[in-house]
């Protein structure tokens, strides 16, 4: 039923991991109605992820009964040293008793402004245990004004960093810096910091686990709160769980301000694994995990050939060009995930297997997707629309945004009583056996000498010349377009004529410049803004040599 207008309230909390109820006919209300019977019924088959039960709806939780049950097993290892449950545990307790001491409650916000580390872990652990949110970000690449302002914007009661990085870590009035390797260098007195210390009142699936920030249209960054029920409803179900349990070994490759980072670490300990963290060498960590999770820029920089002993991969974060997923996918479990921040990390999956369709799957378990047209209704299966995303993945909106919580959190019309659903602003339609292909993001589509373009349809012909691993296309004029290739040996007429012998002439990249690689942002995905930069540049000087020329 559709949702009272009492209930719209820009960026509420949603109620996470709760059964999602429907008819036996799917879905009711009016904005169904232009659909006949048939493809009502597909909406809600097609849309709906499975019922699951989240066995904890908070996420620290689930670490620590893996501390209890197997104290003694690896929880992580970095630089040749390990930590075990035990260990990490009382270490993450005595340091949420440090925070309490320092003023932490529950519903506040910690900052974890470190690189990968052991301390990093012990960190983000005692936040949750303190009651609090934490707040990820990586101060080796991260500009000392960003920090500031991210501690800021997320009223951090308390920073954690290492002694090393103290010095980069921006200091605020009333806000305490505390080296988490120096507290982890005393010893733990015998019989003390057994168990979390007690809290001013316990944490719910309601609260932040994490708040992450992500790059605004502004310059600005948005916080976004993600609470533990919306966290726990991807990394305690299958396939979320990604198959991970004692004697699994997860490598920990991305930046921790990224939040497919939080797949990687929370994944890890609230599933008994064993987390690897690397340091500056991907390969070699990831050549010792059984689990990768990656964007498909950072897996395309690791030769599976290496990773024999790899039994899962999940990639998300950008498309995925078939080749790597193929080639991964060969005598592995390959998941190809989509979804924004804002729907916790990825909200559909899809198990790829070489040579069959590419598609991001379907909605994971307690989680729906509908794909609208501009008015709000629902699409026909196979037409394209918007994806919009509800149930329990839906985050619980941004910081100090009503104006943005307004345009991209709305009422869910579909699951009623209070629900929200969210405007990923990716574009999809759902294949006649129920999956959603992703036709790339609302904001891909540019005007090209007139015409409307799909960049990503672009891109996606550039990735089947053989030996190409990676592909990037963008506007660059409003009569060309310009496409980056890797590796550097591609040949960029070959190119040119994959995209004419397929593609009206208004596609066809003005220039395709092949590289080594493709430069990557801190996150692990395609730095469009570089490489914008770059084809200006090149632009620049091939008109001045043909001037010179002239």
């Amino acid at each position: 039923m559709p949702v009272r207008e009492s209930e719209t309230i820009p960026g509420a909390t949603p109620r996470p991991a709760r059964a999602l109820a429907a008819g036996p006919d799917g879905w009711r209300g009016p904005l169904l109605d232009h659909l006949p019977p048939r493809e009502r019924r597909l909406f809600h088959r097609f849309g709906q992820g499975p019922e699951a039960t989240v066995p904890d709806l908070r996420i620290h939780h689930a670490f620590e009964r893996w501390a209890a049950a197997t104290p003694d097993a690896v929880a992580a290892e970095h630089l040749g040293v390990t930590i075990s449950y035990r260990e990490l545990d009382r270490q993450a307790n005595r340091l949420a008793a440090r925070l309490a001491d320092l003023g932490v409650r529950a519903g506040d916000a910690v900052g974890v402004f470190a690189s990968r580390s052991l301390p990093m872990l012990v960190g983000i652990l005692a936040t949750l245990k303190a009651g609090a949110a934490y707040v990820p970000q990586d101060v080796r690449i991260t500009p000392h004004r960003q920090l500031r302002q991210v501690a800021a914007t997320a009223r951090c009661r308390v920073v954690l960093t290492t002694a090393g990085a103290l010095d980069a870590v921006p200091a605020l009035p009333g806000v305490p810096r505390l080296a988490v390797d120096e507290l982890m260098a005393q010893p733990l007195p015998p019989g003390r910091h057994l168990s979390a210390p007690g809290t001013d009142r316990p944490a719910t699936a309601d609260d932040g686990c994490y708040v992450l920030f992500t790059s605004g249209t502004t310059g600005t960054p948005n916080g976004v709160t993600v609470t533990h029920g919306n966290v726990a409803n991807l990394l305690l179900t299958a396939p979320g769980n990604l198959g991970i349990g004692p004697g699994r070994r997860v490598a920990q490759l991305l930046n921790v301000a990224f939040d497919m980072a939080a797949w990687e670490i929370l994944g890890c300990l609230a599933n008994g694994g064993t987390l690897l963290v690397r340091d500056r060498d991907l390969t070699a960590t990831a050549a010792r995990a059984d689990v990768l999770i990656a964007t498909p820029s950072v897996l395309g920089r690791i030769d599976p050939d290496r990773c024999a002993g790899v039994r899962t991969v999940a990639v998300a974060g950008e498309p995925c060009p078939r080749p790597l997923a193929d080639r991964w996918a060969a005598g592995r479990a390959f998941y190809n995930c989509c979804g924004p921040t804002e729907t916790t990390i990825v909200n559909t999956m899809h198990r790829h297997r070489p040579g069959g369709p590419l598609t991001i799957g379907r909605p994971t378990p307690n989680n729906t997707v509908y794909v609208l047209d501009t008015d709000g209704r629902p699409c026909r299966i196979g037409e394209a629309g918007e994806m919009w995303a509800g149930g329990g993945c839906v985050s619980a909106g941004y910081l100090d945004n009503d104006a943005l919580n307004a345009e991209r959190y709305a009422p869910d019309p579909f699951l009623g009583d209070g629900r929200l659903m969210f405007r990923t602003r990716d574009r999809g339609r759902w294949t006649a056996d129920g999956e959603l292909e992703h036709l790339g993001r609302t904001d891909d589509q540019v005007k090209v000498r007139g015409f409307r373009v799909e960049l990503d349809a672009v891109s996606a012909v550039l990735e089947a010349v053989p030996g190409c691993r990676a592909v990037v296309t963008l506007k660059l004029t409003d009569r060309d377009l310009v496409s980056f290739v890797a590796p550097a040996g591609l040949d960029p007429q070959r190119c040119r004529d994959a995209v004419a012998a397929v593609l009206p002439y208004y596609c066809v990249p003005a220039a395709v410049h092949p590289l080594p690689e493709l430069p990557m942002t801190g996150r692990g995905k395609v730095d469009r803004d570089a490489l914008r930069r770059l084809a200006l540049d090149l632009r620049w000087q091939w008109a001045h040599i043909e001037e010179a020329a002239a």
